[in-house]
C-alpha cells in the first residue's frame, strides 16, 4: 500500500482510511484480463478524442491540448487518489480541530477515540463512494508515487483526470446500453471539467481560495463532526437504514455553517452548479454527432441518477451532501442552456472572464439576471 503523504497521526489516520476502504470496497464486475486491457485502452482513446470534441464545441482551450494526465484507475486507485486530495484540502480544518482536542467539550472523548477509529470510519465512507464514481477531474491533486499529477515542482497540484474503469463497465451493463458509446459519453463529461480548469487559469486558485475561506471560518465541536461520520459509517454497516427519515440527518457540510460560511457556500454552490451544468450541457451538445445512442444513454442515466440504488443510498447521499450535487447538475445545465440560447456560446464564455463574471447563486436560478449584469456592463 502506498503511504499517503507521510505520517498518519492526527485527527484522521489517512493510511488506515486507505487500507480500510480498499479492504471493504466491493469487487468490480467480472471481466477477463483481455477485456480489462481493451476497456482501459478504449477509455484512453476516448479521453484523447474528447479533447478535440469539447474544445470545438465550447471554444475553450488551445490546439496544444492539456498538460494534465489522464489516469484509468480501479476502485483502490480512486481511493488512494482521493485520500491524497482530501488530506491536502482539509488540512487547515483538521489542524484546527486537532488544537481543540484537549480544550473543547469533546476533547477527552476525541482523544480516546483517536485518529485510527476516525480513519476506519472515513475508509468506510470512501468504500461506499469508490464503487459509484465514473470519472473525476481532481482539481487539487498532489502527486503520489503511482498517481502523477499536472503542474510542476514550482506549481504542484495541477490536476489529473481519473476514469474509474470497473464502475464504467458496471453501469453500462446495468443500463444495458452500447458500451462503446457510453464510455465516450462519460469521457466527454469529464473532459469538459479538465478543459474548464486548464483553459481558465484563475479558476483553480479561485476555487481553492473559497474552500480555504470556508474551512478557516469553521468553528465546530470535533465531536459533532465525528458523530456525523459515525452515523454514515453505521448506515453503511446497516445500523441506521432509516437515516433519511431522521429530521436531524443533516449533511456533513451543513453542520459547519456559520453566517460567513453561508455566504461562501452560496458562492461555491453557484460555481459548482456552473461547472457541473456546463459539463452536462457539453456532453449533450457534442453527443448527437459522435455518440449514436446518446438519447437512450441520457434517458436511462437520468433515471438512475434520480432514483439512486436504494434507501441506504439515499440516506448516505443526504448525509454526505450528494443530493445537493444532483440539484447542481439540473440547475447548472438549465442556466447554461438558457444563457447560450440568449447570447450564444461566445456570449456565455464571458462567464470565464474573472471571478466577478461568475454567476451568483440567485443568477443560477435566474439566468436572465446574469445576462443583464454581465452583458449590459460590457456594453
Amino acid at each position: 500500500m502506498t503511504s499517503i503523504g507521510g505520517a498518519s497521526t492526527g485527527m484522521v489516520d489517512w493510511n488506515l482510511a486507505v487500507a480500510t476502504a480498499t479492504r471493504l470496497v466491493r469487487p468490480g464486475p467480472e471481466v477477463s484480463r483481455d477485456e480489462a486491457r481493451a476497456v482501459v485502452a478504449e477509455l484512453r482513446r476516448h479521453a484523447k478524442a474528447s479533447e478535440e470534441h469539447v474544445r470545438g464545441f465550447t471554444r475553450l482551450g488551445t490546439e496544444e491540448g492539456h498538460d494534465t494526465p489522464v489516469l484509468v484507475v480501479d476502485r483502490p486507485g480512486w481511493i488512494r487518489a482521493n485520500v491524497a486530495g482530501f488530506r491536502e484540502i482539509l488540512r487547515p480544518l483538521l489542524d484546527k480541530m486537532q488544537e481543540r482536542r484537549g480544550t473543547g467539550p469533546g476533547g477527552a472523548v476525541m482523544s480516546a477515540v483517536g485518529g485510527k477509529v476516525t480513519g476506519v470510519e472515513v475508509g468506510m465512507l470512501l468504500s461506499f463512494l469508490a464503487s459509484r464514481v465514473l470519472g473525476q477531474y481532481e482539481t487539487f491533486a498532489p502527486a503520489t508515487g503511482d498517481l502523477p499529477s499536472g503542474g510542476s515542482s514550482d506549481a504542484p497540484g495541477g490536476g489529473r483526470l481519473l476514469l474509474v474503469a470497473p464502475n464504467i463497465v458496471h453501469v453500462e451493463r446495468e443500463l444495458d446500453v452500447d458500451p462503446h458509446d457510453f464510455r465516450l459519453w462519460v469521457c466527454l463529461h469529464e473532459e469538459t471539467h479538465r478543459t474548464q480548469f486548464t483553459a481558465v487559469p484563475w479558476l483553480r486558485d479561485h476555487l481553492e481560495g473559497e474552500i480555504q475561506s470556508f474551512l478557516q471560518e469553521t468553528d465546530v465541536d470535533p465531536m459533532t463532526v465525528l458523530e456525523r461520520v459515525r452515523e454514515a459509517a453505521q448506515s453503511l454497516a446497516g445500523g441506521r437504514p432509516e437515516a433519511e427519515e431522521d429530521d436531524g440527518g443533516r449533511s456533513l457540510v451543513e453542520i459547519v455553517q456559520t453566517p460567513a460560511q453561508r455566504e461562501i457556500l452560496g458562492r461555491l454552490t453557484a460555481v459548482m452548479s456552473l461547472l457541473e451544468g456546463h459539463a452536462d450541457y457539453v456532453m449533450d451538445g457534442v453527443g448527437p454527432s459522435v455518440v449514436p445512442t446518446v438519447g437512450e444513454i441520457r434517458e436511462k442515466f437520468q433515471q438512475r441518477r434520480a432514483k439512486g440504488a436504494s434507501r441506504l443510498d439515499l440516506a448516505l447521499r443526504k448525509l454526505l451532501g450528494l443530493d445537493a450535487k444532483l440539484r447542481q447538475y439540473r440547475d447548472g445545465e438549465r442556466f447554461v442552456r438558457a444563457v447560450v440560447d440568449e447570447v450564444g456560446m461566445d456570449g456565455f464564455n464571458r462567464v470565464w472572464t474573472s471571478p466577478n463574471t461568475l454567476p451568483t447563486k440567485s443568477e443560477i436560478a435566474k439566468p436572465a439576471d446574469w445576462v443583464a449584469r454581465v452583458h449590459r456592463r460590457a456594453e
